[in-house]
């Protein structure tokens, strides 16, 4: 089975050893925890647990984007966040990006997150192309 790396400029490059995303048998594409990094300045960006949210879910459509799926194709996330509390608020711009799409989901409580964040999410969806 042949594995694709997907990279794009349009979300943050790994801080570490691994990829954004990994397109596996043409028609699966996994992308890996996205968190609210502006990929223009490399900083994470300022604001609240909505603002925050609101970075990792652009990072993440541009990585689907990158590896030919989308918003609308994705089957299953995982979100962590640092505080439970601010879920109902991380919630809801969550059901913006998704729509009626809405995949499967996890949402867990974390100690810490990359970068001192509030949100981090993953992704797996189906290619498009």
């Amino acid at each position: 089975m042949a594995l694709q790396k997907i990279r794009t400029e349009n979300a943050p490059a790994p801080i570490g050893p691994y990829s954004q995303g990994i397109l596996a048998a043409e028609k699966f594409l996994f992308v890996s925890g996205t968190v609210p990094i502006v990929p223009a300045t490399g900083a994470v960006i300022e604001g609240d647990i909505r603002e925050q949210t609101r970075q990792v879910l652009a990072n993440l459509a541009n990585i689907l984007t990158a590896g030919g799926a989308s918003p609308a194709s994705v089957v299953k996330t995982t979100v962590f966040l640092k505080d439970m509390n601010e879920f109902a608020a991380m919630n809801e711009e969550y059901a913006k990006f998704f729509g009626t799409a809405a995949p499967a989901r996890s949402t867990v409580e974390v100690s810490r997150l990359p970068r001192d964040v509030r949100v981090e999410i993953d992704a797996i969806a189906l290619v498009e192309r």
